[in-house]
């Protein structure tokens, strides 16, 4: 008896074994369609790899997007740091170029002033309030600066020393002159002889000089130059101090005044002149040197 359950057995697994073999061979060979029973197989293993393939491609896709913003936000931090650098070496490039062309036309200047001993001097502050009427230059007694010399850019006369250190000074500017400052000018007429003038302060409003003083016969033009006279015995001679620009008569009607445009820019300075006069021997009646 238990033999013939055993032989069962064998001839149950047996024909299981071969509905299997025969089941795997039917499902590998060409087809041109498939049994009902795979169909509705693989369109449940289909379905379940949609629902878990969606969640896993979103994700997947934020995720890449995420990194990719970021990769994107640290590009463009660097190239802001790159961009602000690039801006700062041309401001650097610009403020060097400005100060190497303003120091080769001192320069320049100061070989051109030969009857004059020019002490050249950089502007090392000025003061907000007091901006407009003067500065202080790194230059003082031991470099030979002395109270009320004239003080110029290689463009004209910007001021006079108003105080002297030992080793800095400080400038008092034409547009902080008032009547109690003058200048005797020249006024270079393009067609006939100078006319003489005393520049006594500045207009705030038109940021202009007062040159005063001028005869009412005498007819000047805008564009005239007015330069230094040298007849007050402070400034030099010949120092080139501005333009007229516009002539009216005073209020009394006995004289004309100029208003002069001053040749430098007196808010924008870095590199000045200090000008003294050359000292000059004049020989007396008797041949001697004074």
């Amino acid at each position: 008896m238990p033999s013939f359950f055993r032989r069962k057995r064998l001839m149950t697994v047996l024909i299981v074994f071969i509905v299997l073999v025969g089941l795997i061979g039917f499902s590998i060979r060409d087809r041109s369609s498939i049994s009902i029973p795979e169909k509705f197989l693989q369109d449940t293993v289909g379905w379940v790899q949609t629902i878990f393939h969606q969640p896993i491609r979103l994700v997947d896709g934020i995720y890449t997007h995420t990194k990719d913003m970021l990769h994107v936000y640290e590009q463009n931090k660097v190239l802001k740091a790159r961009l602000a650098e690039y801006k700062g070496s041309i401001q650097e490039n610009q403020a060097l170029k400005k100060e190497n062309e303003e120091l080769r036309a001192t320069m320049d200047k100061s070989k051109a002033l030969s009857d004059y001993s020019p002490i050249q001097a950089s502007v090392i502050a000025r003061s907000s309030d007091r901006w407009f009427e003067q500065m202080t230059i790194n230059k003082g007694e031991e470099n030979g600066v002395k109270k009320d010399m004239a003080v110029m850019t290689s463009e004209g006369m910007v001021g006079k020393i108003k105080s002297a250190g030992a080793f800095h000074s400080t400038v008092q500017l034409l547009s902080g002159f008032d009547r109690s400052n003058k200048i005797s000018a020249w006024v270079e007429k393009k067609k006939g002889n100078r006319v003489f003038g005393l520049i006594e302060g500045y207009d705030d409003e038109s940021g202009r000089l007062i040159l005063n003083g001028i005869k009412l016969d005498e007819e000047l033009k805008k564009g005239d130059a007015v330069v230094s006279s040298g007849m007050g015995g402070v400034f030099p001679e010949n120092l080139r101090i501005g333009k007229v620009d516009e002539v009216v008569n005073d209020q009394f009607g006995l004289t004309k005044t100029a208003y002069i445009k001053t040749y430098a820019d007196l808010f924008d300075i870095n590199q000045v002149i200090v000008v003294d006069r050359a000292e000059e021997t004049v020989e007396n009646n008797n041949g001697e040197e004074q």
